[in-house]
């Protein structure tokens, strides 16, 4: 049924007809077409996740800074987009992206929580809910919208005591002093895990499965590290020295603010797929607080 349902897709929002489809995982499909070429076409999570992710896709490419996939459509239910054969990562790759990651943050957004252009205030992180709504600070649009909604999740699933609640709750109180200096909102990718890195036959990394908006770049950095991205030390060493260069140097202590960042996908692991993420939530909360 969802092969069908793609190569119904593909032919509203591409024009050319399609041929042999291949599952690649989860909800999307790899079709090919007549004409020559592939697309992939991706069923949303749910309500708004095509327009999210198209949304995200097209804000991020705004400007070349780092490659990421064509959108040739959406409706309330697929995505369509281009193919990007896969690759292996090389060290050239991995310095070029960190590069463009750091020129891409600083296209800045309208205000922290802000969604892309035309993006939902409800929107996706993977298979959760995400709230995208404008702030003007960091501290308050993480704790309000990045890490309670979560949190509460997580006690009613049984997955939290109120003793591992309380926790979270020191967090959000102190995020003022924990976030570090503060810094205009960044254009971020919102999901930089390394499976969203995508090592291309064309020698690049490319960027796919967006769930952007306005944030701290120090997030896209941490998820990067959450995961075990290939080649990170030098993303990371290139990024630290392009954003030197263009005058917005990384704050003092960034490193040490993985932790405070990486709550957010923690939970939303934790949410999903339970306990052996909640405890990683918990530990890396006590850590934020030690830092």
């Amino acid at each position: 049924m969802t092969s069908r349902e793609a190569v119904r897709a593909v032919e509203r929002h591409v024009g050319a007809t399609p041929g042999h489809t291949y599952a690649l995982g989860g909800d999307a499909v790899l079709v090919s077409l007549s004409r020559g070429g592939q697309v992939v076409a991706k069923r949303g999570a749910g309500a708004n996740a095509a327009r999210a992710e198209a949304a995200g896709l097209r804000w991020l490419a705004e400007h070349g800074d780092v490659p990421l996939p064509g959108v040739h459509g959406y409706d309330e239910q697929w995505l369509v987009m281009d193919y990007v054969a896969p690759g292996a990562p090389s060290t050239a790759a991995a310095e070029e992206f960190g590069r463009g990651l750091a020129a891409l943050h600083l296209r800045g957004a309208p205000a922290f929580g802000a969604p892309p252009p035309d993006g939902p205030a409800d929107a996706w992180m993977g298979l959760a809910p995400m709230r995208n709504e404008p702030h003007d600070d960091w501290a308050s649009f993480y704790a309000r919208h990045r890490i309670e909604p979560y949190v509460r999740s997580a006690v009613e699933q049984g997955l939290f005591s109120e003793d591992h609640a309380a926790v979270f709750d020191d967090v959000c109180a102190r995020l003022p002093e924990l976030a570090g200096p503060p810094e205009p909102p960044a254009r971020l990718h919102g999901d930089a895990w390394s499976g969203n890195v995508h090592w291309a036959a064309d020698g690049r990394a490319w960027l796919i499965d967006p769930a952007s908006y306005g944030g701290h770049r120090e997030t896209d950095l941490a998820m990067l590290g959450l995961f075990g991205t290939p080649l990170l030390e030098h993303i990371l060493g290139a990024y630290a020295e392009a954003a030197r260069d263009a005058g917005t140097p990384l704050a003092e202590g960034w490193r040490d603010r993985t932790d405070l960042h990486q709550l957010f996908p923690l939970l939303v692991h934790a949410v999903l797929f339970g306990s052996g993420y909640a405890r990683q939530a918990v530990a890396a909360a006590r850590r934020a607080l030690r830092a």
